[in-house]
C-alpha cells in the first residue's frame, strides 16, 4: 500500500523553482560533500597509513600503557575506534548544517510570504 503525504506535509516543502532555495540547496550539498570529503581522508590516514602504510614505522613506539606496538594497534583496533568516532563527527556535524539549513528555509519562506 503507497504512502501519500498529508496537505500539511505539502504546505511545508520547500518551493525547488524559488531562487533561494536552490542556491541553499547547492550550497548545502556542497557543505555535505566537503564533510564527507575531510572525514573520508581522516579515515584513509588511519585505517590505511597508521595501520597498514606506516605500522612498521608506528611499531617503535608502545602505546601507553600497554605493551601494543602502535602501528600494530592502529591496525587492530584503531582505525576502527576512529570509524565510529568519525561517524559520530558526521552525525553531530550534519545536524548543525541540517539546523542551519532549515532556519535558511524557513527565513526564505517567511520572506516569501512577507512578499506575498
Amino acid at each position: 500500500m503507497a504512502t501519500s503525504q498529508s496537505a500539511s506535509e505539502h504546505a511545508h516543502a520547500p518551493d525547488l523553482h524559488q531562487q533561494g532555495v536552490a542556491e541553499s540547496l547547492r550550497r548545502y550539498w556542497r557543505k555535505n560533500k566537503i564533510i564527507m570529503s575531510g572525514l573520508l581522508f581522516v579515515w584513509a590516514l588511519a585505517g590505511l597509513g597508521c595501520g597498514i602504510l606506516w605500522a612498521d614505522w608506528l611499531n617503535q613506539y608502545i602505546l601507553p600503557g600497554t605493551a601494543f606496538p602502535l602501528g600494530f594497534w592502529f591496525a587492530q583496533q584503531g582505525s576502527i575506534i576512529i570509524f565510529v568516532l568519525l561517524i559520530l563527527a558526521y552525525c553531530l556535524r550534519m545536524n548543525r548544517l541540517d539546523a542551519e539549513h532549515h532556519a535558511e528555509l524557513e527565513s526564505l519562506r517567511n520572506q516569501k510570504g512577507d512578499k506575498k
